[in-house]
């Protein structure tokens, strides 16, 4: 982390011929951004994707023309989105502004999910935090519900990318959405994130997943690839996806060392169970 076709809010596109098709793949296109995304929306679809995540509302035309579904929309532009988020009591007016204005758009383009922020510490305990993030998400989850739209939360590491990053444990997460009590409000899991800052990703994702609403991938190290250069069985893990039901999209968000699209087909592919 860090535009025809109407289709309805769980759209699902067929995926390409002789897939197994028991995950509906999606990719995040800022890695891939230097492809035109007409041109992007068309390669994705053709080596089996449903999807494109994290696209303005502007951008969400462009891969319904393609027959794709925008899996993730983005509410704003605003370039302190991941910092400034449900955290911090004095971003929720606007917080909740951005949500709301989006949130009946997103419901008529049919893109199921958008995307928020726990924020940056910023100095605040956890307790301070969890507070603040269930008070705002439920200012704005009556509007999800009202629109069938899933407000998904990310989990970010502290780590290495996300320094000062509040959300950064499922079980902080959990308990926010656990405060909260809305089904439009969930997490997005992030399994390149969790991987650094928890690990143990099948166990926590079978004891989580009815508080998770979308998935990433990414390498670890590095969010590259996903092959032998990082440290885990990607198979396995969308195996064990799969095998919970999973209905909503896992959305391939690593950046290539190589050749782009070669790379976004190998995952596709890995992760077809």
């Amino acid at each position: 982390m860090l535009p025809h076709r109407s289709f309805p809010i769980e759209a699902s596109v067929t995926p390409r011929s002789g897939a197994a098709g028991r995950l509906k793949q999606s990719v995040s296109y800022w890695p891939y951004s230097r492809i035109p995304l007409d041109q992007f929306a068309r390669a994705a679809r053709e080596m089996g994707l449903v999807a494109i995540d994290l696209l303005q509302p502007e951008q969400w035309p462009v891969v319904k023309e393609a027959g794709l579904v925008c899996s993730m929309g983005y509410p704003t532009a605003r370039r302190d989105l991941i910092a400034s988020g449900f955290n911090d009591p004095a971003m929720h007016d606007l917080l909740v502004k951005e949500l709301t204005d989006t949130l009946p758009l997103a419901a008529a383009a049919g893109v199921p999910n958008l995307i928020a922020m726990f924020g940056n510490r910023k100095g605040r305990s956890d307790e301070e935090g969890l507070k603040n993030c269930i008070a705002g998400l439920r200012r704005v989850a009556p509007a999800a519900e009202q629109h069938g739209v899933t407000i998904c939360v990310e989990l970010l590491n502290s780590k290495v990318d996300h320094k000062d990053y509040m959300g950064d444990h499922t079980g902080f997460g959990v308990q926010v959405l656990e405060g909260v009590g809305s089904p439009r409000v969930k997490l997005l899991y992030d399994i390149y994130h969790m991987q650094i800052m928890e690990g143990d990703v099948i166990r926590t994702i079978r004891d989580n997943i009815a508080h998770l609403g979308h998935f990433h991938t990414g390498g670890v190290p590095g969010r590259h690839e996903l092959d032998d250069t990082q440290e885990l069985n990607w198979r396995t893990v969308c195996r064990a996806i799969a095998d919970l039901g999973f209905a909503g999209y896992v959305a391939h968000e690593f950046v290539p060392t190589r050749d782009p699209l070669t790379s976004l087909r190998e995952a596709v592919q890995l992760c077809d169970v």
